[in-house]
């Protein structure tokens, strides 16, 4: 399947006008067969969207109960080719999952309704708070670590009021009519792990030891069924992420999976794989949210108390990350070295890798694995001898310069 994540975030678009007036009928129509009473809603504003998807801001204007002043109601198109992950389907019984849950461990928006065969979504309004990305991208760095930090505990506390929830997030991805589902991270590692080789053979003229390779099959086992798992929404990069008066709120769930969590956790690791918004943060901060996420985990994952136990796993993740988004970003033969996503203020594919392999490299010789050490000081060393000494100037996010 394709995840339309080598670019960053899929282009936003403005949704025509005749998109927005279906919505709105759609819309009402289901929030009324909710009711049982007629339901009118207004003044529609678009909050982006993709091409998967109409999403929008609708005020409440008529109703004889008691509704939020405004929900988020998110419109899905057409039923995806067979063999592709419906996104819908993600979304929606991921949302289903997580509004079970007392309103005091929810990290997400509540569903107000849904209907499969509209394939539509009417979910409680977060705000307009900023997201995550914007208060990076600010100028007010205690202001960003405060962010930071909410966002390191949001997700540990994800991981612990989660865990043990795969079998009812099977059952509600079949009531949708998805007869298996799986974790497309997980399937462009496992992509990634056999196409790259050749790709780095070609464009960088760097063969794959052995050693490595070994390496990188064991590292694989985390793709697997182990007893660290939980519900992640997959895609947890800054612009999905909303900081409120309550903590920070995850948003997007058309990618979520049941997975290990040390493959969210590498995101504390080193900034956001997956994602356009990638620049560098203080050492110290790093540290400072892999402790706060661990404070949460460590009530239903106790042994992760230990660095021995902890730590391999993360370098694991970390070393899987950084392959796959090798594989994302890597230029192909005639394509230029332009930032992660052209649309946003990304950094160059180039320098992006690179920082990732050197903080790769120097992790793995202080975890004990030297041949992850020795490729990923080759990696750099090809990956500055093609793109030039720039590829190693990754700044920091602007609220930390």
């Amino acid at each position: 399947m394709s995840v339309e994540i080598t670019t960053g975030p899929p282009e936003v678009r403005v949704p025509a006008s005749a998109e927005v007036t279906d919505t709105l009928g759609t819309a009402e129509t289901v929030l009324t067969r909710r009711t049982g009473a007629p339901v009118r809603l207004a003044d529609p504003e678009d909050l982006g969207g993709s091409g998967r998807s109409v999403v929008m801001r609708v005020r409440v204007a008529e109703t004889p109960f008691e509704l939020p002043r405004t929900l988020v109601v998110k419109h899905y198109g057409a039923v995806p080719a067979k063999g592709y992950a419906d996104p819908f389907a993600h979304e929606a019984a991921s949302c289903q999952l997580a509004t079970a849950l007392p309103p005091e461990l929810r990290v997400g928006p509540e569903l107000i309704a849904q209907d499969t065969e509209k394939r539509l979504l009417v979910l409680e309004d977060l705000g307009r708070g900023a997201n995550l990305a914007d208060v990076l991208f600010a100028d007010d760095p205690r202001a960003a670590e405060r962010s930071l930090l909410a966002w390191a505990r949001a997700l540990g506390r994800l991981h612990t009021s989660m865990a043990g929830r795969e079998a009812d997030f099977d059952a509600l991805m079949r009531r949708i009519g998805v007869e298996s589902w799986t974790d497309p991270v997980a399937d462009d590692i496992q992509r990634s792990l056999r196409e790259l080789p050749e790709l780095l053979a070609r464009s960088l003229d760097l063969s794959l030891p052995e050693e490595m390779r070994a390496r990188l099959d064991s590292a694989a086992g985390l793709l697997g069924s182990t007893r660290y798992r939980s519900f992640s929404p997959s895609d947890i990069c800054p612009d999905n992420s909303l900081v409120t008066g309550n903590g920070v709120r995850f948003l997007d769930f058309e990618w979520a999976c049941v997975r290990d969590i040390a493959l969210d956790a590498a995101y504390l690791q080193f900034p956001f794989p997956s994602s356009w918004c990638s620049y560098a943060m203080p050492s110290g901060l790093v540290d400072n949210m892999l402790a706060t996420w661990r404070s949460e985990i460590v009530e239903v994952w106790s042994d992760l108390d230990d660095d021995a136990v902890l730590m391999p796993r993360l370098l694991d993740a970390q070393l899987l990350w950084v392959w796959v988004s090798t594989w994302w970003f890597l230029p192909r033969d005639g394509q230029l070295d332009g930032p992660i996503d052209a649309h946003m203020p990304s950094p160059r594919r180039s320098t992006a890798l690179a920082d990732r392999w050197q903080r790769l490299g120097k992790d793995a010789e202080a975890g004990g694995m030297p041949e992850v050490a020795a490729y990923a000081e080759r990696m750099v060393r090809a990956l500055v001898e093609r793109f030039g000494s720039g590829a190693l100037e990754l700044r920091p996010y602007p609220a930390f310069r």
